[in-house]
């Protein structure tokens, strides 16, 4: 399938894309427009203005697209309290992570295109959603 949002990707639309990639389409082609009007027919937009799987009734586009697909994985929500934050900076959910991601993801962005920042925020997710999962499981802070 394939899947469209804004170039430029930075916290929200890096994590929906690696959300969307290991958790809802292995197989998900990423396209980025700078226009919404540039959006191939056959792609689902997300983390834009208008769009399904966008910010709606104050949460962002990750928590968005957790809600549509009904994914209810805690360590998955739990990543989603600190991309709101990274995001949205409203202060809705204590995630003292959210900033350190927020300057982590903006840095990876200035350094490459949008395929090589998905490519390295991959892992970063990857070892969040790990680190949350342990966590849950055993009750406590992971060693």
């Amino acid at each position: 399938m394939k899947w469209s949002t804004r170039a430029g990707i930075h916290i929200d639309r890096a994590a929906c894309a690696w959300l969307i990639r290991r958790h809802i389409d292995p197989e998900a082609e990423f396209v980025f427009v700078t226009d919404p009007s540039e959006v191939p027919d056959q792609a689902i937009a997300f983390d834009m203005r208008g769009v399904e799987l966008g910010h709606h009734d104050g949460d962002c586009s990750f928590e968005t697209i957790l809600r549509s697909y009904e994914l209810t994985d805690p360590a998955l929500w739990r990543i989603a309290e600190i991309v709101h934050e990274a995001d949205l900076e409203d202060e809705r959910y204590d995630a003292p992570e959210a900033p350190g991601m927020d300057v982590v993801l903006r840095g990876l962005s200035m350094i490459g295109n949008d395929e090589d920042t998905m490519a390295v925020s991959g892992p970063v997710f990857d070892g969040l959603y790990e680190y949350y999962r342990r966590q849950f499981l055993i009750g406590r802070d992971p060693a």
